[in-house]
C-alpha cells in the first residue's frame, strides 16, 4: 500500500485515471482487463445509490492489484480507508454550499478523518443533465471566463491541488479546458466526460493533466482500451 507521505502528488504524473462506479455491475475480468490496460490509477466513484457496502465490495475486487486506488466518495457516511492509496475529496464549487463546504464540517466533526490520506479536489459541474449536477444544484450555464474564474479561487485563495472540470457523460468544451489550463499555475487538471475514443482523448489530453474516462467503462471495453493514448 503506498502513502502520500512517501509518494507525493504522483497524480501529477498520471494521464489516465479509470472511474468505476460502485452501483454497476463488473465482473473480476473486466477489472482484470481494465486494471492490465496502461491505465494510471482507478478511481473509485459514483453519484446514485452509492453504499458502503457497495463501495468495500469493489474495492475487494482490486485488492490484489498493485495499481494506485482512489476513493472519491459521494458521502462521508461511504468512506474507507482499507484497499485504497487516497481519498478524494470533492467540492463542488458551483453548487450548493452543502457540497462546497457542510458536508465536510460534518465529516470533520466525527473525527474520522486520516489526513495523509484524503486529496481534496475542486470540482467544476457543467453537464445539466447529469445526475451530479441534479444532486449538487450546480450552476452549470457558466462562461468561459466564469469557469477561469473558479479555477483560479480554487488554486489561488483555497488551495485546492487538483480543479476537476466534470461534463460528467457528455464530451465538454475544449476550449473551456484550453483556457483553464493556461490560467492554473500549479493546480494539476483533471478532466472528465464523454471520452470514448483515442480521438477525443488525444483532444482533451491536449490541455488537461489527465483524463477521467468512466462509462464507456460499460459499454465497450475496445473503445475503453482506445482512450489510452
Amino acid at each position: 500500500m503506498r502513502s502520500a507521505a512517501r509518494e507525493e502528488k504522483p497524480w501529477r504524473r498520471w494521464r489516465h485515471i479509470t472511474k468505476l462506479d460502485p452501483d454497476k455491475p463488473i465482473s473480476a475480468s473486466q477489472v482484470k482487463f481494465i486494471v492490465e490496460s496502461g491505465t494510471d490509477a482507478i478511481m473509485i466513484s459514483g453519484t446514485q445509490n452509492i453504499t458502503a457496502e457497495k463501495v468495500k465490495k469493489l474495492i475487494s475486487m482490486l485488492s490484489e492489484y498493485e495499481i494506485p486506488k482512489i476513493l472519491e466518495p459521494s458521502h462521508p457516511n461511504v468512506i474507507t480507508y482499507e484497499g485504497v492509496d487516497y481519498v478524494f475529496v470533492p467540492s463542488v464549487l458551483n453548487a450548493d454550499v452543502k457540497w462546497l463546504r457542510d458536508v465536510h464540517i460534518e465529516w470533520i466533526k466525527s473525527g474520522r478523518i486520516m489526513w495523509e490520506r484524503v486529496v481534496p479536489e475542486a470540482y467544476i459541474v457543467l453537464n445539466p443533465a447529469s445526475a451530479v449536477a441534479s444532486l449538487t444544484h450546480a450552476k452549470t450555464d457558466l462562461s468561459v471566463e466564469d469557469v477561469v474564474a473558479y479555477g483560479i479561487y480554487a488554486e489561488r485563495f483555497l488551495g485546492f491541488p487538483i480543479v476537476y472540470v466534470e461534463y460528467s457523460g457528455a464530451f465538454g468544451d475544449v476550449n473551456v479546458v484550453r483556457k483553464l489550463k493556461e490560467a492554473l499555475k500549479d493546480a494539476t487538471l483533471f478532466y472528465g466526460g464523454g471520452i470514448n475514443s483515442a480521438e477525443r482523448a488525444s483532444e482533451m489530453l491536449k490541455y488537461a493533466d489527465a483524463i477521467v474516462v468512466g462509462n464507456v467503462v460499460y459499454e465497450d471495453l475496445r473503445k475503453f482500451k482506445a482512450t489510452i493514448v
